[in-house]
């Protein structure tokens, strides 16, 4: 996985993401957003916001910063926020590994499904952490490989590069030895496929 083949995964996604992706992705997409709304009113960043599918429902007290290294998705982002009067969202062009953020910019940090398609899951997730605030919250809503899914993994694995993601990546793979403090864990559909993983972001 590289970031041109990222790039050009979703330059040929982002005409027909909200129509193909978006359905098949929206029950942990709506359920981490509602986790979020449960916070005090925030300073959001979302890691990877595509399209921006998400931005409409959080609550409009949250402060929310859209990223995403696709051109051709963020314009599709822009016009949701213009479409929508989206006054308490901001859509930056920005790699998730190289975030141009101060330290402890957000109090809280989203990334869904977008650890496993970066090219250097533990980078991003450095990242993540270092622009949240110490004691801040950080949802992670992903694909992560189970015994039960390994089948199907490994048949999709040679086709990871031109997907854009990788099917056999491992929670252990993301979190390894992480100081994250895991606060709740929790599958969704489809089929108990993802899971949204709550974390506490560690005192510095």
């Amino acid at each position: 996985m590289d970031l041109t083949s990222v790039r050009k995964a979703y330059q040929r996604y982002a005409p027909i993401y909200d129509r193909v992706f978006g359905p098949a992705l929206n029950a942990g997409r709506m359920r981490t957003v509602r986790a979020v709304n449960r916070l005090p009113a925030a300073r959001l960043l979302e890691v990877g916001v595509g399209t921006g599918l998400s931005l409409p429902h959080y609550r409009r007290d949250h402060r929310v910063v859209g990223v995403d290294i696709s051109r051709e998705m963020l314009a599709v982002a822009k016009q949701r926020v213009e479409r929508d009067r989206l006054n308490n969202a901001e859509i930056l062009e920005m790699d998730a590994e190289s975030l141009a953020f101060a330290d402890g910019a957000f109090d809280v940090v989203v990334a869904m499904y977008v650890v496993s398609v970066v090219p250097h899951p533990r980078r991003c997730l450095d990242e993540i952490m270092r622009v949240c605030r110490p004691g801040g919250t950080i949802f992670i809503c992903n694909h992560f490989l189970s015994p039960r899914k390994a089948g199907i993994a490994r048949s999709i694995a040679p086709l990871g590069r031109w997907l854009g993601w990788r099917p056999e990546f491992t929670l252990h793979q993301l979190l390894g030895d992480s100081r994250l403090e895991v606060i709740n864990q929790r599958p969704v559909p489809p089929l108990g496929l993802f899971t949204i993983i709550e974390c506490r972001n560690p005192a510095a």
